[in-house]
């Protein structure tokens, strides 16, 4: 076989194998080119798809006459001139290789007028091959106009999809740009049909027209900073989570990016407080310095490498985890408007004829622990010692607690409590498991488990695998508040679980933790499966449904979610309380229609 050198427009034409494999990647490039460029509106209009024809016009700075054929040409580009410039890319497109590419495999005219020229400029291009630049007519900046796209590779083209799925592809390359750059005015058209107009504005309102209501009433800012490290955008609350993954937006120095580094530090930020079965949603920004990570990784330029990833995945942990982990008095539901705000009474609660026992068994230890006594807790006395619904005055709206009082408990499952936005609805048994599950972890990480011995030891039949697997490792067990002695190859002695499960069933308890301990090691589950070891025992120790609870005791509950991290999930992600405002109250009843 003789070896040949490849003719400039083949190479081209393989370079839009990786560069162009379908009418939203070229938009792409081309869209980043007008915004490098500096434009500050940008029109796009697509035809079926966008295989048809793709039209970009701008008002960025334009291009020269005599530099129009070197931007058809590949490897030809003004963002860099050095390997120091590559190592430090601030622009968005820099390789010097997508228009030619795109000339390679479709028919291509380029119009343009650069800033302080007489007139405009056009060149075309069919198949790679560039015609001479002509005279034309236009105002300052770019119009790049793209027809039938890969017309001479069409195996290239018959791999295309639909036109509605090519113009979905294509639309959301328009929102992704839209969305790092809220200061430039967009419009995109599909058919003569105008389908996206964006005006020029603040980030919160392009990600309200881009991302929706729906997204922007469930997310949280975020805004943190470390170093050279800054992080920005919104991230979707755990409780608005759903199983699609489209709804993922990460940009590093205003480029969009597919990260598995970062995917994974958001996925573990969400971790604690996220069902395993959804994906969260977020819009975030990441800024750092050019030269801390390196965008020449392959040509689509959606893929980077960090000079420090360990720094950087750390960073987006800590940003994203400590929102979650801020109590429920920080994590505040939706502000009521103003308007509501104006027109709305303290809400008033009234003495109800519950049985309200005089001892608070269930939630003591709880109150011993947190400092929480009666008068803290809201609740209020008789002259006959006997607690009673708390009297919230209209005057004193300010200290109503966050999660308010409680009124009653709803078929042993619900906690009813109202506060000053309205009616708080409590699942008690997600609530206490959280409460529950941070304890857990705080006495883990001080090595404070306290134990709570058993009158009776219990014994327990195990395989005798089991028992010879966790045989070495009791000191460890005891670690975690569980006291175990081996009475035999095929059972253990359990004489004291933790203090904070000690109401769970001990037998199924411990054989949980053993099995556990003898799957994956005790150095295992102590270190890599932690979290999922305790969100376990959390299960076992909580409340259970149909558990009656005098009204002390949902205050306690209360008081304790107010007070505990990450309190508006539980250990599985589910919500453990829901605000009903009184607006929505009043739209049940058709009050004030």
């Amino acid at each position: 076989m003789t070896i040949r050198v490849l003719p400039d427009v083949l190479i081209s034409q393989i370079a839009a194998g990786e560069v162009v494999e379908r009418p939203a990647a070229a938009l792409k490039e081309i869209l980043e080119n007008s915004l490098d460029a500096g434009a500050t509106a940008i029109e796009v209009e697509l035809e079926q798809g966008g295989v048809k024809r793709i039209r970009v016009t701008d008002d960025g700075c334009g291009i020269a006459r005599e530099e129009l054929a070197l931007a058809l040409t590949r490897h030809a580009t003004s963002k860099i001139m050095s390997l120091a410039d590559l190592e430090q890319v601030a622009s968005l497109g820099f390789r010097g290789e997508a228009l030619a590419s795109i000339a390679a495999v479709a028919r291509v005219e380029l119009l343009s007028r650069s800033t302080g020229a007489t007139h405009a400029w056009a060149i075309r291009a069919e198949g790679g091959q560039l015609g001479e630049p002509v005279p034309a007519a236009r105002g300052p900046g770019t119009t790049l106009d793209i027809a039938d796209l890969f017309f001479n590779t069409p195996a290239r083209r018959k791999f295309l999809k639909t036109e509605a799925t090519e113009y979905a592809h294509c639309a959301e390359a328009v929102r992704r740009l839209a969305l790092a750059h809220p200061q430039v005015a967009f419009t995109l058209t599909h058919n003569g049909r105008v389908q996206l107009r964006l005006n020029a504005g603040s980030p919160a309102a392009r990600m309200r027209q881009v991302l929706g209501e729906a997204f922007e009433q469930g997310a949280i800012a975020v805004d943190a900073a470390a170093g050279p490290l800054r992080l920005a955008g919104w991230v979707m609350r755990p409780t608005g989570a759903s199983g699609a993954r489209d709804g993922q937006h990460v940009f590093v120095n205003g480029r969009y990016v597919r990260d598995k580094l970062i995917v994974h530090a958001l996925k573990e930020a969400y971790r604690d407080v996220l069902h395993h079965q959804l994906s969260p949603a977020y819009c975030l920004f990441l800024e750092l310095p050019p030269e801390a990570v390196d965008v020449n990784v392959h040509p689509a330029k959606t893929e980077i490498r960090f000079r420090d990833g360990r720094a950087v995945h750390q960073f987006l942990f800590h940003a994203v985890e400590r929102l979650f982990a801020a109590p429920v008095a920080c994590e505040s539901a939706i502000p009521v408007s103003q308007a509501a705000a104006s027109a709305w009474r303290a809400p008033h609660q009234v003495p109800m004829p519950l049985q309200v026992a005089e001892a608070v068994a269930f939630y003591a230890p709880l109150g011993q622990e947190s400092g929480i006594r009666n008068q803290e807790s809201g609740f209020g006395a008789q002259d006959d010692g006997v607690p009673q619904a708390p009297l919230i005055a209209e005057t004193d709206e300010g200290a109503v607690p966050p999660l308010g009082y409680a009124l009653a408990q709803l078929h042993g499952i619900y906690v009813l409590a109202q506060n000053a936005q309205g009616l708080v609805l409590v699942d008690m048994h997600a609530a206490h498991e959280r409460v529950v599950y941070e304890k857990l972890k705080a006495a883990l990480d001080t090595r404070a488990v306290p134990a709570q011995r058993l009158l009776i030891p219990v014994a327990l039949t195990l395989d005798a695998a089991v028992v010879g697997e966790i045989a070495p490792h009791l000191d460890a067990l005891a670690g975690l508040g569980f006291e175990v002695s081996v009475t035999s190859p095929i059972s253990v002695a359990v004489r004291a679980v933790p203090w904070l499960l000690k109401d769970a069933d001990p037998v199924e308890l411990t054989r949980t933790v053993l099995a556990e301990a003898a799957e994956f090691g005790i150095s295992r589950l102590l270190a890599e499966r932690r979290n999922e070891l305790l969100a376990t025992l959390a299960c076992h120790g909580a409340v259970r449904a149909n558990r009656p609870l005098t009204l002390p005791e949902m205050n306690a509950l209360l008081r304790e979610m107010e007070a505990t991290e990450r309190a508006g999930q539980c250990n599985h992600g589910r919500p453990t309380w829901r605000q009903l405002s009184l607006k929505e109250l009043d739209a049940l009843f058709m009050r004030g229609r």
